[in-house]
């Protein structure tokens, strides 16, 4: 009988092109968030572009659960044109099994610009429409669901009947904008599927149409409506998670950067896979919740979300070496 993967992650897949930014944009501040600002009609200098292939929450997340040692497939699709082959190639690079990788015919693959302006930022994203379609991926020990197109409401539904009907496999829920614009109530049977969810503070807050700013409320909220435990990010202020198996509710604090960050991007995707990794590994959630921030702390070090991306030695020595109070607390 052929191995069957430790961790599959599904969803789309796009070439990120970087541009940097220089002075000649500004930003201003509103009451509620910071604006990228740029003078309509203008030329407007630009620093440099970095091309990054083959990212997108799912394969950054699978590439995050391969250099941490898992046997890792990405179930995506794409079109056929030289992006695509690039995809290809950076996959298996990274040591993530392809084999469910679908090239369609005449169709464009994914590819999505940043504005890239100090630390921080804006993407100009498309999602092509492609024929959503689950393969026969076996029965992995994790499923990881991540950012799909806006066609996805059947495939959601697809993959919450093959998760219920394999009760072995542990489903991570990570949703990209589409599916949080999509609704709970078209999403209740992913949500009710669903082992680990991880979204930030302003997501959850859309998803639960709230205007509730405790990141620990909003957690034990989340958790009510389906996933056995939820997660939700604050930024530097750190996590809440909360699990309904126990009952508990945690905090951690965020792993101190050793420099400032210089591009934020892939830092959501790296913590919420590295804790599902940790959790396949069989690590206690407490234990789990302090391997995310670590990978976190590494990718903002990079430009693109895959470079900074560890491998286990390389984590467990920050994990040595992390302050006395880099430790979860109950609340």
């Amino acid at each position: 009988m052929e191995k069957q993967f430790d961790f599959v992650a599904i969803g789309d897949i796009t070439t990120d092109a970087f541009i940097r930014l220089r002075d000649e944009v500004h930003t201003q501040v509103n009451k509620e968030r910071r604006e990228l600002c740029m003078n309509f009609g203008s030329k407007i200098p630009y620093e440099d572009v970095i091309v990054v292939p083959a990212v997108g929450n799912a394969p950054n997340a699978a590439v995050a659960a391969a250099r941490l040692g898992l046997y890792v497939a990405l179930v995506t699709d794409q079109g056929d044109d030289a992006s695509a082959k690039e995809h290809r190639t950076a996959l298996e690079k990274n040591n993530v099994d392809i084999r469910f990788v679908d090239d369609h015919a005449n169709k464009n693959t994914n590819y999505h610009y940043v504005l890239w302006f100090e630390d921080e930022r804006t993407i100009l994203i498309k999602h092509h429409e492609y024929p959503y379609i689950l393969p026969d991926i076996g029965t992995p020990a994790w499923i990881y669901l991540s950012s799909l197109g806006e066609n996805m409401e059947s495939y959601h539904n697809e993959i919450a009947t093959y998760v219920k009907a394999h009760p072995k496999i542990n489903l991570a829920y990570q949703p990209g904008t589409f599916q949080i614009a999509l609704g709970y109530e078209k999403s209740k049977a992913l949500y009710e599927a669903t082992h680990i969810f991880f979204c930030n503070t302003d997501e959850a807050r859309n998803i639960l149409d709230t205007t509730e700013q405790d990141s620990a409320k909003l957690a034990q909220k989340i958790s009510e409506i389906g996933p056995k435990i939820a997660v939700v990010t604050d930024g530097p202020k750190g996590l809440h998670a909360h699990d309904t198996k126990t009952g508990d509710t945690w905090f951690m604090p965020p792993y101190p950067d050793p420099k400032p960050p210089l591009d934020r991007t892939g830092a959501g995707d790296s913590f919420s896979a590295t804790v599902s990794v940790a959790l396949a590994r069989g690590l206690p959630l407490e234990k789990a919740l302090q391997w995310g921030p670590i990978n976190s702390m590494s990718v903002v070090q990079y430009v693109g979300a895959q470079e900074g991306l560890l491998v286990r030695e390389k984590l467990e020595e920050y994990l040595s070496k992390a302050p006395s109070d880099y430790i979860p607390r109950k609340i």
